[in-house]
């Protein structure tokens, strides 16, 4: 996954760190290593002597960001003793880690996880999701497990396989059996694979998860199944339901910006191209982000300002769209449905007066009042280029960004 397309997916979701994921799954019985968080290097020190006082010889130490792909970026490290532990602690806390998920500016490493080594005999792959599509939560699982699991669906698709949880019935043993036996499970083995399948489906229900990711998932040879790693999403429009989730949120993890944004109740995400997009729902801002792109530019931003595109909200978008040094233009595609064309483009003028705009604006307005709402920005005195339809609103904005970078 791009880290453009991560940041999307998890803007509409709430991640949390490993070790915090690894805590929740523990509750609900999913068995995992022993291990503790860290957020300085005598924190890990004592974590490492804690683990060696339960009688671990192996400890691997963990960069804790919100991203995949830590350990090739070095963030992941097996040491054999405690004073190796603080050597690596050292090393990673405060370092900068560069994932093909955080992009290429990286993201620095405040938390570290000191956790027990595993005898690791083999690697598996195991997630639920919410799939939109059979409206249940799928699970998937695949005998590759540790890697970059979008290449395995992608190149092997033969090597995932699924199966649709009905909601109405939830999990059954004929599910757990079904990717059990897939991955060569028999016995014991495969009775322990089934409980934790329970397990994080309760898990799942209980928090509104909308993601969980067991990667890898391992068999020991202690005969052991556990949760090597563990990611989870939650869906936002739930965490009013848990506050205990809520309190888990690393700011730290997430864009100033970002953070700026969900004060409005506005999605934003920054991007690194020069023409920043506000837009009301989400499935017309990639809509508009993908048709920049099309026209030979790039956009700046993801901003979905929602269903109430009110003046002030209009306002805090543009500020917010602003504080980007990149953008050298902004197109607004608004789709007036129970909010008016008409008030939106009041919104629109009265926003753009209070902070002075003076890069190329484009506007394109559809639905309840439209001509009245384009009426009222082509008599504003402003200077506002009206488009009729998306492609055309494309089209104005690259070539007036285009034709400003020639003046300037």
């Amino acid at each position: 996954m791009s880290a453009a397309l991560f940041k999307l997916s998890s803007q509409i979701q709430m991640n949390i760190h490993e070790y915090q994921a690894k805590s929740l799954l523990k509750k609900f019985g999913v068995a995992v290593p022993e291990g503790h968080p860290a957020f300085s290097v005598p924190e890990a020190v004592e974590a490492a002597k804690a683990l060696e006082a339960s009688g671990n010889k192996v400890f691997v130490v963990k960069a804790q960001i919100h991203a995949g792909g830590r350990g090739k970026a070095g963030g992941v490290k097996v040491v054999k003793s405690t004073e190796e532990v603080k050597e690596k602690a050292v090393q990673i806390l405060g370092m900068t880690l560069v994932t093909p998920q955080t992009g290429p500016e990286g993201k620095v490493v405040k938390r570290l996880y000191i956790e027990a080594g595993s005898n690791i005999k083999k690697e598996y792959y195991l997630s639920a999701v919410v799939d939109r599509k059979s409206k249940a939560i799928v699970f998937m699982a695949s005998t590759e497990g540790g890697v970059e699991i979008e290449e395995v669906a992608e190149k092997h698709p033969e090597k995932m396989i699924s199966v649709i949880i009905d909601p109405a019935t939830g999990i059954q043993a004929c599910h757990a059996r079904k990717l059990g036996f897939a991955l060569g499970f028999k016995g014991d083995l495969l009775k322990k694979f089934s409980q934790m399948m329970f397990s994080i489906y309760a898990a799942f229900i209980a928090t509104d998860a909308s993601q969980m990711e067991i990667n890898p998932l391992v068999e020991t040879h202690e005969g052991d199944i556990i949760a090597l790693d563990a990611k989870i999403n939650f869906d936002d429009n739930a965490l009013h339901r848990h506050d205990e989730i809520k309190e888990m949120r690393d700011l730290d993890e997430e864009e100033a910006l970002e953070i700026e944004a969900s004060k409005y109740d506005l999605s934003y995400i920054k991007m690194d191209g020069k023409i920043g997009c506000m837009v009301n729902g989400a499935g017309l801002a990639m809509a508009t982000m993908d048709i920049i792109q099309l026209y030979g530019s790039s956009p700046a931003n993801f901003l979905d300002v929602g269903g109430g595109a009110t003046r002030e909200r209009v306002t805090a978008a543009f500020r917010i769209i602003l504080s980007d040094p990149n953008v050298k233009g902004i197109l607004v595609n608004i789709f007036g449905g129970i909010m008016r064309c008409d008030i939106i483009a009041n919104g629109i003028i009265e926003a753009v007066k209070d902070i002075h705009l003076s890069i190329p604006l484009v506007v394109r307005l559809e639905g309840t009042n439209v001509d009245l709402g384009k009426d009222i920005l082509a008599k504003s005195g402003l200077a506002i280029i009206a488009a009729n339809d998306l492609g055309d609103a494309a089209e104005k904005i690259v070539k007036a960004v285009k034709a400003a970078e020639i003046t300037n």
